[in-house]
């Protein structure tokens, strides 16, 4: 099969690779769509060391199963089911936990994947592969918006960073109750974009006011500057969400959260329970049009890769095209 392979800090290669090869329990799938998310960026940059060279990154995937021809979109997080968090239902905390486009198990930059049948969701037959790949991105934030509101979290909504991950934080907000959400984005253009084709209240991050305003804030970028706005920007007795891991130290006012018993939540992915919900949610209609993507053919990925890191895509994701 064909490939989008990581070899190299930087460097991304479209190349022949092994066909995968299910073992018991899993399945084959011809994928369709998956999208370029940021962790993919952190690999291509050579930040994360948890996914080294030669590797297929990728873990926003849509297709086809081979075998039934049924339509899905993939949980990438595959866990063990028997430990005490997988029974809690905490399955995303599980201590074996793997994801595709992290060693042991390769990406779906590429033209076919075998992965669990209990990760293989289907979806409606009016959702496109273009929208049933957002699955993964909007379950994230679909899954840090329950935590938040599961500690009381109320409107108005921050939602800092307007990639794919704040898009679906966004939106899961609004599904979920909270209707007044402002999205924090600092490229003019994507600013536009959000606002014009995706309908958000989108500025600046020099124009967010007043501090303390917001009785939830989203940090969908991780970053010393996005939590240090985070802390500014949450209101006394609010909740504060992370998201991002763009960088692990610093940005946090631990003097105001304790003084103004400000509750901070790390979030990681989604719990199976989080991405069925997601799944459904979208397919009901109530994540919105989902139309907010830009496709290409993954032999053309590396210059995508390049685009978003010169700040050239206005879209919140990219999708590539097998």
């Amino acid at each position: 099969m064909k490939a989008l392979v990581y070899t190299a800090p930087e460097e991304l290669v479209f190349r022949d690779a092994p066909d995968p090869v299910a073992i018991e329990g899993e399945r084959l799938l011809t994928i369709d769509s998956v999208g370029i998310c940021g962790s993919d960026m952190h690999a291509f940059a050579g930040h994360d060391e948890r996914r080294p060279a030669p590797l297929i990154l990728g873990h926003e995937v849509s297709g086809v199963v081979e075998d039934s021809g049924k339509r899905v979109t993939v949980n990438p997080l595959v866990t063990c089911g028997v430990c005490k968090y997988c029974r809690m239902g905490r399955d995303n905390l599980c201590q074996a936990r793997q994801i595709i486009s992290m060693p042991p198990r390769e990406g779906g930059f590429s033209e076919r994947l075998a992965m669990p049948e209990r990760n293989l969701i289907a979806i409606p037959d009016a959702m496109s592969f273009e929208q049933a790949a957002l699955a993964e991105p909007i379950a994230c934030g679909w899954h840090a918006v329950r935590l938040g509101r599961e500690k009381g979290a109320e409107g108005p909504a921050l939602v800092i960073g307007g990639g794919a991950i704040g898009v679906g934080g966004a939106l899961a907000l609004m599904a979920q109750g909270i209707k007044d959400v402002t999205l924090v984005e600092p490229q003019a253009a994507r600013r536009a974009y959000l606002e014009t084709i995706c309908g958000f209240k989108a500025v600046d991050p020099g124009d967010v006011s007043p501090d303390g305003a917001f009785g939830i804030v989203i940090d969908a970028v991780g970053f010393e500057a996005t939590r240090a706005a985070a802390s500014a920007h949450v209101a006394p007795g609010g909740v504060i969400v992370h998201i991002g891991l763009g960088s692990a130290e610093g940005g946090l006012d631990i003097r105001r959260m304790t003084l103004q018993e400000i509750t901070f939540i790390g979030t990681y992915t989604y719990t199976a329970q989080d991405f069925r919900d997601t799944v459904a949610a979208m397919g009901d209609g109530r994540l919105g049009g989902l139309d907010w993507t830009e496709t290409r053919p993954l032999s053309e990925g590396a210059s995508a890769f390049a685009d978003i890191r010169a700040g050239r895509a206005s879209a919140p994701k990219i999708l590539l095209k097998p």
